[in-house]
């Protein structure tokens, strides 16, 4: 198809070869594989250029004019052709022809190595020792930074024999402070001629130009192999001035122990492990702390061993701490191992670094571990630091930190308090209680508080305490025990009384079964039996419970045993005990009544199991089988149980009681015995 242009003419567009089957071909063929096919199948085989032969000296003069000529004609910036060149005049014997060939490129490219180390060779190889000194000295001149021209030409003066011009060459190199090589050479050179003191100058030197940890080490190694053994201690001890405690190194002070080691110094080697154990950080000193292991096992006793089991517990707890600051576990241990050390500064410095650690949000459970690293520092300072004021600040500064208005730990305050009591500064003391009750009034601290001025006989200030604490916490039937046990103890028994009066008649109360029974005992110790009476009347208007009942009962028991032993001389005992039995018996049956109305089983189980007991041990035939008539008997049931959702769920068995005196359960109760009596005749 022709398309047309602008002038109209039709210019032919060639078409676009489309290949269909674009999937690799089945067999493929490589490159390599062409061109050795090629190669194979050639047909002609090249043949070698002819062999000349030159006979006269005309000849040869055709011949060298004609080579001159095409190696002049290639390109001059091309330094391989004029290494050719002054190589094939070196062939032709025409030694001053390739020296002016080499000085030509040397005119094109003066920075090119392979010139100068071929016009170096050609002249060392025709022993021109002059010219050669000269190409030398004017390469190291050009090109002073490259190494192989220093080396080649030290290398020649020595083969000459001439070792002052080696060291000259080596002097002129080290004022351009070349790589580490450069000076180990010149040093090796020394050693070779025996020139030790020589060597050790050139160290001094390399130490200063290439201060690494390794040049330091390879100086005192010399030293040591050459029987200086002070020379390589001060090398060491030099090195380690060098660096300082900024720069300090694992590597260095493990040369320098193993050092020590070989020339039996042991202690010298050990005090080297401690003093870089204590500056070097920990995570840099693994290799030290391994060293410092091997060496202790080998040549320490016992005491040195456990030493370095310690610094390695210490190692591991600083990884532990580092790798979470707000492990209080591991702070603790870290704590008690240096504390086990008695190195007081060590020891001071690991709690500030602990208590430092703010737990990071005002939550009481996060604060719970971290308290108690605040009081185990102040028991540290009070009592292995035994420095007080410091103490007093350690304490400070706890009840500083903690967020009282959010939540506070009474034990601080206590601690911060029985602390002032130590030092003998009472009023300090209740002035702390004093502050802790007004920021944050906490049960335990009018406990703490209270228990302190009753060791102190302040009982005016009790009272005043307890009446601070009742009217934070009218509730607690605790303190309102405590308060009339304090006034009871003090032998104002009417205003226990009082107290207890009180207390009943509080609307709230968190366990008002416990003041009942505490107010009842104070009667009964009192022996007054009638009040005590009452208090269980006016307890039973409030509750029916089945406790109550029995306790009742058996407060009416005691009597019937006080009054025993009260009349166990007089006639009259039969006709007091009767008179109290029959009291027992009418609170048995009016508990009965009250259980039957609010229909609780369990209860009425419980006081009838009270009741049988009692008729057992003083009671008569008759009331024995009354109460026998009265025990209720237990079935077992089934129930049908569904889940929450509505499905069946099968079904549960249960135990249920039938008491015959109810009249619902009379006819149940009757066909019941008449199946047993039944079940005993078929047994029999």
């Amino acid at each position: 198809m022709a398309a047309p242009t602008k002038q109209g003419r039709n210019v032919h567009v060639p078409k676009v070869a489309q290949v269909k089957n674009k999937l690799p071909a089945d067999v493929q063929i490589t490159a390599e594989q062409l061109l050795r096919e090629a190669k194979e199948r050639q047909l002609e085989a090249v043949k070698p250029a002819p062999m000349q032969k030159i006979t006269d000296p005309e000849e040869l003069a055709d011949f060298r004019l004609r080579k001159r000529k095409d190696n002049i004609r290639k390109n001059r910036l091309q330094m391989t052709n004029w290494i050719k060149y002054a190589k094939w005049e070196e062939s032709q014997n025409e030694f001053q022809r390739a020296r002016s060939i080499y000085e030509r490129a040397l005119d094109e490219d003066s920075r090119c190595v392979p010139v100068w180390l071929k016009y170096a060779e050609m002249e060392m190889r025709h022993k021109q020792v002059n010219h050669a000194r000269n190409i030398f000295d004017r390469c190291v001149t050009v090109l002073p930074r490259v190494n192989q021209f220093w080396y080649k030409f030290s290398y020649m003066e020595e083969m000459l024999g001439n070792v002052a011009g080696a060291r000259q060459v080596f002097e002129r190199w080290m004022e351009w402070e070349p790589d580490e090589q450069a000076w180990h050479s010149y040093i090796k050179l020394e050693l070779r001629y025996k020139e030790v003191e020589r060597a050790r100058t050139i160290y001094e030197r390399f130490v200063l130009v290439h201060p690494e940890i390794k040049n330091w080490i390879r100086y005192a190694n010399f030293e040591e192999k050459h029987n200086f053994i002070g020379g390589a201690r001060n090398v060491y001890e030099r090195a380690c001035d060098f660096f300082g405690d900024e720069n300090m190194d694992e590597r260095l002070y493990v040369a320098f122990a193993k050092f020590e080691e070989r020339q039996k110094e042991h202690e010298r080697a050990r005090a080297i492990y401690k003093y870089a154990l204590d500056r070097i950080p920990k995570d840099s000193a693994q290799e030290l702390f391994k060293n410092y292991t091997f060496h202790e096992k080998k040549f320490g006793d016992k005491l040195s061993i456990e030493g370095v089991i310690l610094s390695k517990r210490r190692f591991q707890y600083e990884e532990e701490v580092k790798a979470n600051p707000e492990n209080y576990d591991a702070w603790f241990d870290y704590l008690r191992l240096m504390e086990s050390e008695s190195n007081v500064e060590s020891t001071r410095e690991i709690y500030e670094r602990a208590i430092a650690n703010v737990p990071p949000s005002q939550e009481k459970r996060l604060w719970r571990r971290y308290i108690y690293l605040w009081i185990n520092y102040a028991l540290f300072e009070e009592l292995e630091a035994k420095d007080i004021d410091r103490t007093r600040l350690v304490y400070k500064a706890c009840v500083d930190l903690i967020p009282h208005r959010v939540f506070t730990f009474a034990k601080i305050w206590l601690w911060y308090a029985q602390f002032e009591i130590r030092q003998k500064n009472l009023p300090q003391a209740r002035k702390i209680l004093g502050m802790a009750l007004g920021v944050c009034p906490k049960p335990k601290l009018f406990k703490g508080y209270i228990e302190l001025e009753l060791q102190l006989r302040e009982f005016d200030r009790c009272r005043k305490l307890y009446d601070k604490f009742l009217e934070y916490l009218p509730a607690n039937c605790m303190t309102w025990i405590k308060y009339s046990e304090l006034e009871n103890l003090l032998g104002d028994d009417e205003r226990a009384r009082a107290i207890f009066e009180l207390a009943v008649s509080q609307t709230v109360l968190d366990m008002p079964e416990l003041l009942w029974k505490a107010y009842i005992d104070f009667e009964c110790g009192l022996e007054e039996w009638e009040r005590a009476r009452q208090l269980y009347e006016r307890l039973l208007e409030r509750t029916q419970h089945v406790k109550v009942w029995i306790s009742f009962a058996q407060f009416e028991a005691m009597q019937t045993n006080i009054q025993q032993g009260r009349f166990v001389l007089h006639c009259v005992f039969y006709r007091t005990f009767s008179i109290i039995g029959r009291r027992l018996r009418t609170i048995y049956e009016r508990a009965d009544r009250s259980l039957k109305q609010l229909e609780s089983k369990e209860q009425r189980v419980m006081l009838y199991e009270s009741w049988k007991d009692f008729e057992e041990k003083h009671g008569t035939d008759e009331t024995k089988q009354s109460i026998a008539r009265k025990m209720p008997k237990r079935i077992k049931k089934r129930k049908k149980v569904t889940t929450e959702d509505g499905t069946d769920a099968g079904w549960e068995e249960y135990y249920d009681y039938i008491f015959p005196d109810d009249s619902g359960a009379a006819p149940n109760f009757k066909l019941l015995q008449m199946a047993r009596m039944w079940k005993q005749q078929q047994q029999k």
